[in-house]
């Protein structure tokens, strides 16, 4: 489903001169990310530009502010921590992206934005896409009065078995 895109014309900042692999930094073409950002009412700022060229080229993953504003730091887009916040939320208020929260710290923007869950993998700190058709929600509570549910979001945390007590490596018969 995913095609390979030609570069931008117009990357930020010097981001195809510094390119470490042949796809550590291609980006959205630009013109997605303007079209993308108009299309939900938003300016195609310089910033937002840069941020949707790294966040959206990648098709769909989950990031951080703090893993976006190291790969704009990588990209040598001048972006401050804040930010990178700030875009992520106005993104999120518009549809773009789907808040994910994992720990009452941890916050997680998910650029797929239909139905959907997550596992995460608790000694990774990775999260993972589970189809909507995989979890049954039975029953769900009825609002209170004004308001109505605007979506249940399962997060299924994994970690690594742990070895049952009293087990041990398998014998070896050495006779």
């Amino acid at each position: 489903m995913t095609q390979p895109r030609p570069p931008a014309p117009a990357a930020p900042l010097g981001a195809q001169q510094h390119a470490h692999g042949p796809n550590d930094l291609t980006g959205c073409p630009w013109h997605d990310v303007k079209a993308k950002l108009r299309k939900v009412g938003l300016r195609p700022t310089r910033q937002r530009m840069a941020l949707g060229w790294i966040l959206f080229a990648k098709g769909d993953r989950h990031v951080t502010a703090e893993m976006l504003y190291e790969e704009a730091n990588h990209a040598k887009v001048p972006v401050s921590l804040a930010t990178v916040y700030n875009t992520l939320h106005q993104f999120t208020d518009v549809g773009l992206l789907r808040q994910v929260a994992v720990d009452g710290s941890k916050a997680y923007f998910d650029t797929n934005n239909t139905e959907h869950h997550h596992f995460f993998v608790e000694d990774a700190n990775d999260l993972l896409d589970i189809p909507a058709s995989d979890v049954v929600v039975g029953k769900a509570p009825v609002p209170p009065e004004g308001y109505e549910i605007a979506r249940i979001d399962v997060v299924v945390r994994l970690r690594r078995k742990r070895k049952a007590a009293g087990s041990s490596a398998p014998r070896v018969d050495k006779s």
